[in-house]
């Protein structure tokens, strides 16, 4: 009998315990989930905002970048006292991590921002991640995909929550290789990136380039997460006295590149895919005398958008670097989203959120327009207009495209 009695009352203790636990943990969070849409101790309520992308190995600058320009929407955005859905005020809060680049780690990532962070709203900035991306994103729970990638598949296959920020990348194809084979000439050798991005890259340019009279030379890739020394690669190609290489990948090892290329005594001219940025390559090339005979995106500064300048200020005083286009098309692409929730009514609806993208575009204010969007096409892809540019004499020259 007493020992039923000391199971009682330990079974008592147990049960207080615990009790009072919860309540504290009921305290702490707010009296609900730090998920998105949740209070936080204050009474303000967040809206957590996932990313994942290369934040380490050779494409980790690239990665920041991308990372660089949601972070300065929401701190903007923030500052200002956040943004009102339906009465209620809200901040953000980017959750960022790591995925090397590789799209079965985007995946997991994906996962575990849904579960963890509840995130409406991932951003990714390759192609491989956003497919990864979209095997599940459908499924319960549902979240929408800021795709910085501009493979034109990410938006044909039909998934409905997936938005393309950047301009899909076959619009260049005309106005790059018209430029290239004028000044320099029809024989190419193909070295891009061996990523998914660049392997449908190239798969696109090689029927293009032979429509137009053009020869491929010699056709290789280059995998920047394993290479770091391209010598022997660029000599093999250069054996067959190409007139113009075709490169691409993260602005820096591309950069490396081009340096490596002219060094091996290579005077033609460079087919830059648009997600190396001429202006990042500078740093590395030391200027634009090596990449003389370039064409590729023209660089975020000397683009026309009407809030361009007080955006690259802004990004200046608190990265201290000029940023491109990855930062910028970010930076427009979260505010957008921002927009679009407070259309919708709602933080986590992703089919309301969806279904208010292009309002978001249109009632986004003129002070955060860093690119001219006049619209979001039916299959979630945003219409920029194309900005290419060509390096000649050392400096940026804009060209018009048709």
């Amino acid at each position: 009998m007493k020992k039923r009695k000391w199971l009682f009352l330990v079974s008592v203790i147990f049960t207080l315990i615990y009790a009072l636990a919860a309540c504290n943990g009921s305290e702490k969070n707010g009296g609900t989930e730090k998920g998105s849409g949740s209070s936080t101790g204050n009474g303000e309520a967040t809206v957590n905002i996932g990313y994942t992308g290369p934040l380490s190995g050779p494409a980790a600058f690239y990665g920041e970048r991308t990372l660089n320009g949601l972070k300065l929407a929401a701190d903007e955005i923030n500052a200002s006292g956040g943004f009102e859905v339906s009465g209620k005020k809200y901040k953000l809060n980017i959750v960022s991590l790591d995925d090397k680049y590789l799209p079965n780690e985007a995946g997991s990532n994906a996962k575990r921002l849904v579960q963890e962070n509840k995130t409406p709203i991932i951003f990714t900035p390759h192609s491989g991640g956003a497919f990864a991306l979209q095997v599940f994103n459908q499924q319960q729970p549902k979240f929408l995909i800021g795709a910085y990638t501009s493979e034109p598949k990410i938006t044909e296959v039909g998934n409905k929550y997936t938005i393309r920020i950047p301009p899909r990348y076959d619009g260049y194809l005309e106005p790059f290789t018209k430029y290239a084979m004028e000044r320099f000439g029809k024989k190419i050798a193909f070295l891009p990136t061996s990523s998914q991005y660049g392997k449908d890259w190239a798969d696109k340019l090689k029927p293009h380039w032979e429509k137009q009279g053009g020869k491929i030379v010699h056709n290789a890739s280059i995998d920047f997460a394993k290479e770091t020394d391209f010598f022997s690669l660029i000599t093999n190609a250069l054996k067959n006295k190409p007139d113009v290489l075709f490169i691409g990948g993260a602005s820096e090892p591309t950069a490396k590149v081009v340096k490596q290329a002219r060094e091996l005594g290579f005077k033609g001219g460079f087919v830059i895919m648009d997600q190396a940025k001429l202006d990042e390559m500078k740093a590395i090339t030391g200027s634009y005398d090596v990449l003389e005979g370039s064409v590729g995106v023209l660089p975020l500064v000397n683009s026309s958008g009407p809030a361009v300048q007080q955006f690259v200020k802004n990004y200046k005083e608190k990265y201290n670097e000029t940023p491109g286009s990855e930062a910028g098309l970010n930076y427009i692409g979260l505010n957008i989203f921002v927009e679009a929730m407070k259309a919708a009514g709602s933080v986590d609806d992703v089919e309301k959120i969806r279904a208010n993208m292009q309002k978001g575009l249109d009632n986004l204010p003129e002070d955060k327009k860093v690119y001219v969007i006049p619209k979001i096409d039916e299959n979630g892809g945003f219409e920029s207009e194309l900005e290419v540019a060509s390096v000649e004499n050392g400096k940026i020259v804009s060209i018009k495209v048709k």
